[in-house]
């Protein structure tokens, strides 16, 4: 297969950063617990990590094909891989922030190369929605295993946890090597003939209605998945009365849900509408929500710790079992703009994505944690129901302008 080595590599590295990057929620409650922080302060590291990967994206989208998409990738990696380095020698709130701030701009560059070569790489439509969705059924993945890599370095020593980045700094450099010495022949297709007509194309992108509506559903979309993915250890150890392990090994569930979900959907759009794929699935979360939110304010309030995942009540299972139908929606959206567009806005559109998922990331998880400390944790998820309903709407904005509106051409 042609590009094998590249194709490799992008997966090997969305797995790393997928281990980085939703750490968040893992250290936002061992912050809170080592820390002493409030729920409110644990929920800028969110920031810290959104914020750079929107303005990274915004600043080097359209430049990224002529910086070259691997020197890009290898570039991320170098500064993650210090930014972990950092944090264990730091060993405080402040260098939390250090740490998601560096993987916050190393993600926005991994992404940009990662969205843009898989238009490279694949020929079709259905190839490029097959390809996206295996793509990022395998970060889940990614986010599963840093469920349990993180908690098995806890111990009754409260620094313990951080021997979890030595791993980490091996995983990168592995990385780091692997893509060093992998190839791949295509051709750079961008916007203009200088950066200044770069930017401007991409500025032009936001004036396509498709492409407003399309960035609208991303950020609404992140807005959900993070609130839930984020909280949801705090979730289990302040709701359910989980201990702090059994909290994050719990959310692996959520984590391999959604890696299942995205993989089988990479099967289902072969022979169903995504519009009616993605429909069914906000759907389902949303009634997930409404059945599961209601008995928590009544039935495990009287619990106590729970250590073993021979205790945990049928509703500890249930919640994160949202992840299945949540799973596909991303993804889905994702390669319908992108396949539509030709390959030289490909960088440029990435960069849009990902700047408003950063954005919809963000504010989702600090309005979660900000009514989390206000109201609890039970209540504060009804809140993820908005974003899903008007979710449900612009899907099928979307559908509706893709099949009488003509997508901006190179």
């Amino acid at each position: 297969m042609k590009n094998l080595g590249i194709r490799i590599s992008l997966y090997l590295n969305y797995f790393v950063f997928a281990i980085l990057l939703n750490s968040v929620g893992i250290v936002i409650e061992k912050s809170i617990d080592v820390y002493k922080v409030t729920e409110s302060q644990a929920s800028l590291l969110e920031a810290f990590k959104d914020l750079p990967i929107a303005i990274i994206s915004f600043l080097v989208a359209s430049f990224l094909p002529r910086f070259g998409y691997k020197k890009a990738m290898l570039t991320a990696l170098v500064i993650v891989f210090f930014g972990c380095l950092l944090m264990i020698s730091g060993n405080t709130f402040l260098y939390t922030k250090i740490l998601f701030m560096s993987i916050g701009i190393s993600f926005a560059l991994i992404k940009l190369s990662v969205y843009s070569l898989i238009g490279i790489l694949t020929s079709s439509k259905k190839e490029h929605a097959s390809m996206m969705s295996s793509i990022e059924g395998f970060f889940m993945v990614g986010i599963a295993l840093a469920y349990f890599l993180f908690p098995a370095f806890y111990s009754e020593d409260e620094n313990s946890w951080l021997n979890v980045y030595y791993v980490l700094c091996g995983l990168i450099l592995i990385s780091f090597i692997f893509l060093f010495f992998s190839k791949i022949e295509y051709k750079v297709e961008v916007i203009g003939s200088n950066l200044k007509e770069d930017l401007m194309g991409s500025i032009k992108l936001m004036a396509v209605r498709l492409v407003l509506v399309f960035i609208i559903s991303a950020f609404l979309f992140v807005m959900i998945e993070q609130g839930i993915m984020t909280w949801l250890p705090t979730f289990n150890k302040k709701i359910f009365n989980f201990s702090s392990v059994l909290s994050v090994q719990m959310a692996s569930i959520l984590a391999l849900t959604l890696a299942l979900g995205r993989f089988v959907a990479g099967y289902l759009t072969k022979y169903m509408s995504w519009v009616y794929l993605v429909i069914i699935c906000i759907v389902i979360s949303g009634g997930i929500l409404l059945s599961v939110l209601p008995q928590l304010e009544v039935d495990v309030k009287a619990l106590t710790e729970i250590e073993s995942i021979t205790e945990v009540p049928m509703l500890g299972f249930i919640l994160p079992l949202i992840g299945l139908f949540i799973a596909p929606i991303y993804p889905l959206l994702n390669s319908t703009v992108l396949s539509s567009l030709p390959k030289s806005l490909h960088s440029p559109m990435s960069g849009l994505i990902i700047i408003f998922s950063a954005l919809g990331g963000t504010i989702g998880s600090r309005i979660v944690g900000e009514l989390f400390e206000s109201i609890g944790g039970a209540n504060a998820f009804y809140f993820l129901l908005i974003p899903m309903f008007l979710l449900i709407i612009f899907v099928l904005l979307i559908d509706k302008l893709s099949k009488r509106e003509i997508i901006l051409k190179a």
